[in-house]
């Protein structure tokens, strides 16, 4: 009896740790990224540079119809209201996947095509500590 309480309480511990820590990680995970279309109203293409990120999240290949330019590991800005309005395109710059995003912002409604899977992010400064 007390070596499968033992046993219970064991795979009880284990179970939530590799829960809990699972989800921050792919929140925290700093990845690289270089601002490939800057189109209007911050309809944005990114590229993913480096770093680990679930390919689901992203588009491996996308066609820009305006300019017929393919882009490889991309998805479309849906942090409007926090990316730095300084990047220029081309620049790269590092990134964290935000889970909780500003979203009170004016958004212009003009429109410039842009892949179909799209992230909020929070722009980093500096290269963060992977």
């Amino acid at each position: 009896m007390r070596l499968e309480l033992t046993t219970l309480l064991l795979s009880a511990v284990l179970l939530t740790g590799f829960q809990c820590c699972k989800e921050p990680l792919q929140r925290t995970s700093c990845l690289k990224g270089r601002l490939e279309v800057k189109g209007i109203c911050m309809n944005y293409t990114i590229k993913v540079m480096d770093g680990a990120i679930n390919p689901d999240m992203i588009q491996d290949t996308w066609t820009d119809p305006n300019t017929n330019k393919t882009h490889q590991n991309v998805f479309g800005l849906a942090s409007v209201c926090d990316f730095p309005s300084d990047l220029a395109e081309g620049e790269e710059f590092y990134f964290t996947i935000n889970s909780n995003p500003n979203t009170s912002c004016f958004v212009c409604e003009a429109y410039y095509p842009t892949p179909q899977k799209k992230l909020h992010i929070s722009v980093s400064k500096a290269p963060c500590n992977q």
